[in-house]
């Protein structure tokens, strides 16, 4: 299938790693041009200059205020146009109710939530016909998960968020996607599982719940998430699509 990407332009926030990075390969490999974020300024000249040259690497933190318009003048300046955005971030700090302190819910409020709103709400103003908001959120806005109390709290209601954004860009053809991860096989979900003490037997028993018995890769994430973002998916709007293995009984 022709995803129709060739020389469309995204903006993918947290993608010096993960599910970010796997879904900007993705997108480069079928001829889009990528605008890629990070925190830190070497891993995401590092980052950019292994995609190649229609990859550029820009430092930046979600949770900064300014940083969502400089990434859509940066889109423009480097490239002439902005297609599309894909709003992920690394997960917040886990714990339980009683663990977590303010300060970690205001960061993770700051980064996973506001700064979401912030980078979609600018991108929209943006965009014009065919244009795409995508956000990577989680597996716990249906259901939480054990251990991951902050991200139960914010992920459901950044999806309310995104819902809201379909109904209100549809009329102007900007269309809003949510992609959920469950156990994708990341730096971040190996270090949730060495919480636990015993890594492997926590991996192995995630697996056990899995339909398909195995994690997915990231590979398999991204190239969900290029094709949601892609004009081949352009009926698509208001929709949360679970990569999970079939780990979700829910319809």
């Amino acid at each position: 299938m022709d995803l129709e990407l060739k020389d469309r332009v995204y903006i993918v926030t947290g993608a010096t790693r993960g599910l970010g990075n796997a879904t900007a390969r993705e997108l480069v490999a079928d001829g889009a041009k990528v605008i890629i974020t990070g925190r830190d300024e070497k891993r995401v000249e590092a980052a950019a200059a292994e995609l190649g040259p229609d990859a550029v690497g820009l430092a930046a933190d979600n949770a900064e205020p300014a940083a969502a318009q400089r990434l859509v003048d940066a889109a423009h300046e480097r490239f002439g146009r902005l297609d599309g955005i894909l709003i992920s971030v690394g997960g917040p700090a886990p714990g339980f109710v009683a663990d977590n302190t303010d300060e970690q819910w205001q960061s993770a409020f700051d980064s996973v939530f506001l700064g979401a709103v912030r980078m979609a709400r600018t991108a929209a103003a943006s965009l014009g016909e065919g244009g795409v908001i995508g956000f990577v959120l989680s597996g716990s806005v249906h259901e939480p998960i054990a251990g991951l109390t902050i991200s139960n709290g914010l992920r459901p209601g950044l999806a309310g968020f995104a819902k809201s954004l379909a109904d209100e860009l549809g009329p102007r053809g900007i269309r809003v996607v949510g992609v959920l991860p469950a156990r994708i096989d990341t730096d971040r979900v190996r270090e949730l599982d060495a919480l636990s003490g015993d890594a492997e037997a926590s991996r192995a028993a995630a697996e056990a719940r899995i339909p398909l018995r195995r994690y997915g890769t990231p590979q398999e994430f991204g190239r969900t998430a290029a094709f949601l973002l892609s004009p081949a998916a352009s009926y698509l709007t208001g929709i949360m699509v679970p990569v999970d293995g079939g780990v979700r009984h829910g319809f």
